[in-house]
């Protein structure tokens, strides 16, 4: 963008990038504000005035005006399934932010309609009953209206998927299919599948359904994964720690990823993580792990962060807060060998840990190794979840030296929550202001894509109000954090679970070149907005990786989405809604729905002859002669 009155200098030390006229807000307590900032190699070479990045532009110095829109480090989401999201991106419609079901049935529909024989419409999570007007699933006969020949997966949360008729067929369910374990296939009264998948409490016959479906090969994968890492910078994302995953094996699904980061075309900065994939043979897997990598090989776009978030699958509480707490068999011994391999060996890892009754029990073989001077032996280790981790416990976790990761998996699954565990118990899930206040380094993620959005504001929202997202306060005053903090846990927290905290999280000289430029100022905009923040420009490295309003065309080109029938081609991914502020158009939308809901329960009753066929004659008596 030409800046008038800024005069190009020919000097050795000419910024690549320069961006000015900005209301920074760099994290750095050391100069927490700033109005420019200049990039030369990927590295912030100065954070100040206008004047000072001013003698940095050079004849090749791309000058970006910010025009007084707010700055902030590049968001890390610290637990993130990015690299199975980015396989899978261009395969599924997000309902991600759409509010109502009608909209979402009626996107299913024309979806339907686009897709080829033989592929599925599936919706893979980013949602939830309670953001949608009707607080409801979709029915089977729903899905099975909107597409009678196309399969349907619908996912909701790690509770149930609900499957259209062809989908059963095609994923060969019959009323000889047996339930898989933890799983439950609901039948009618002939025994026939209904088409409701239940997670009882394992989510386990929720994938292993899913995966049934078709998946990209080849080119595609990389197609998917760059589109899916572009919408991730639309919303200011530069960097995620990827929490590995179920079906997310190494390395054969780490591949895509890898190839990209080898031409140079990542836009997002990623440490990943290993995942044991098969029950009784995690011991075997991270020994072969252990033996051809180390935590920290790679670059600051692509490197090994260490293992988890499951050590060993008897260890896993699933978190299907719509059933009660799973009660784990005994597991400390395969645990303890994993554990200890680990330590040996200078792997860090995480671990998924929802329930303090698990925690405690991991705490106690970590405190075992502790007293043989094994553990944590300078590894970096951390709980995710944590959702209602004891004060006792915390106290245990910070004397060993460990961290934190919390998501906003509440903010999808609070209303279960509150229902089975009550509001009182839900107040601290996860206790996040007292992990803060015994030092413990806390980052926040969303645990996208199979639960919670990848839009990282919806969490931040979340973090600030303690709202979910069907607006029902779940985390009083006392467990929340201010907007700052918050912040913090979204940018220097997550560079230091990965050992990064010396070369990003916050707009400091010599740190890495990652910003963002915010559609709205997140620290002046009404609550209920920051979950309706996007970045109008997102800079990783110096790069610029998405732009959009006035900066559109300043981003790198993306291939066109492959295959063309993709719903990401068609509608996106996040369903952005209006913002909350705008009363009238909020209003008008509101009660535009209103009327198209009405007039449905009207044709509904009329069908069961409960109302008169034809509408009834509206009636304004000022309007009567």
């Amino acid at each position: 963008m030409p800046v008038g009155g800024l005069v190009p200098h020919a000097t050795d030390n000419a910024a690549d990038l320069v961006v000015r006229n900005a209301k920074i807000h760099t994290g750095d307590p050391v100069r927490p504000q700033a109005e420019a900032i200049a990039i030369r190699g990927g590295v912030i070479t100065v954070v100040g005035d206008d004047n000072d990045a001013a003698s940095h532009v050079g004849p090749d110095t791309k000058v970006v005006d910010a025009l007084g829109r707010r700055m902030v480090p590049g968001l890390n989401d610290a637990h993130l399934h990015v690299i199975r999201g980015g396989l899978n991106y261009v395969l599924e419609l997000r309902w991600d932010g759409v509010p109502t079901l009608r909209q979402g049935l009626a996107m299913l529909r024309e979806q339907a309609a686009r897709t080829p024989r033989g592929q599925w419409v599936r919706v893979v999570g980013g949602w939830s009953a309670e953001q949608f007007a009707e607080r409801r699933l979709p029915t089977v006969a729903e899905l099975n209206a909107a597409a009678p020949d196309t399969p349907v997966f619908v996912l909701h949360l790690y509770q149930s998927a609900v499957l259209n008729r062809a989908a059963l067929k095609a994923a060969g369910y019959t009323r000889d299919t047996p339930d898989p374990r933890g799983g439950q296939i609901v039948r009618g009264r002939d025994g026939e599948p209904t088409g409701m998948l239940l997670a009882a409490p394992s989510a386990l016959v929720l994938y292993s359904t899913l995966a049934k479906a078709p998946v990209l090969e080849g080119a595609d994968r990389k197609t998917s994964t760059r589109h899916f890492l572009r919408e991730l910078n639309r919303f200011g994302l530069t960097s995620a720690i990827d929490a590995a995953g179920g079906f997310q094996n190494f390395p054969d699904n780490y591949s895509t990823v890898v190839e990209l980061a080898k031409a140079g075309q990542l836009s997002l900065r990623i440490a990943y993580h290993l995942f044991p994939q098969t029950a009784g043979q995690e011991i075997a897997d991270l020994t072969r792990w252990i033996e051809t990598a180390r935590p920290e090989d790679g670059d600051e776009w692509l490197r090994l962060n260490g293992a988890g978030e499951n050590l060993t699958w008897a260890a896993a509480d699933f978190e299907n807060f719509a059933e009660p707490r799973p009660e784990l068999g005994a597991y400390e011994t395969e645990f303890e060998k994993a554990v200890r391999l680990l330590m040996e060996n200078g792997w860090g890892f995480r671990l998924h840990a929802t329930y303090d009754e698990t925690i405690r029990r991991d705490l106690a073989v970590f405190e075992k190794l502790a007293a043989e001077g094994l553990f944590p032996a300078g590894n970096r280790w951390l709980f995710d979840h944590a959702e209602t981790a004891s004060a006792d416990s915390l106290d245990r976790i910070a004397a060993l030296g460990g961290a934190m990761s919390v998501q906003n998996r509440l903010a999808f699954q609070g209303e279960a929550f509150v229902r089975r565990y009550g509001p009182g118990a839900a107040a601290d899930a996860p206790p996040i202001r007292a992990m803060l206040e015994r030092g413990l380094t806390v980052g926040a993620g969303t645990d996208a894509t199979r639960v919670s959005t990848y839009n990282p504001w919806v969490a931040l929202h979340w973090l600030v109000t303690g709202r979910t997202v069907g607006d029902l306060v779940v985390r009083p005053p006392h467990n929340r954090v201010d907007r700052r903090t918050a912040l913090a846990m979204f940018t220097a927290a997550g560079a230091a679970l990965t050992g990064e905290e010396g070369i990003k999280g916050v707009l400091r000289p010599g740190f890495l070149g990652d910003l963002a430029v915010l559609s709205e100022d997140y620290f002046t905009v009404s609550e209920p907005d920051i979950a309706h923040i996007e970045s109008l420009l997102t800079v990783v490295g110096g790069r610029i990786v998405y732009a959009t309003a006035e900066y559109e065309g300043l981003d790198e080109e993306l291939p066109p989405v492959s295959p063309e029938w993709s719903p990401v081609a068609h509608f996106g991914g996040y369903q952005a809604t209006p913002r909350t502020g705008l009363a009238g158009a909020r209003q008008a939308e509101l009660l535009g729905q209103a009327v198209a809901e009405s007039e449905q329960h009207r044709q509904w009753r009329a069908r069961r002859g409960l109302a008169p066929e034809t509408e009834s004659t509206f009636f304004d008596p000022c309007f009567s002669l």
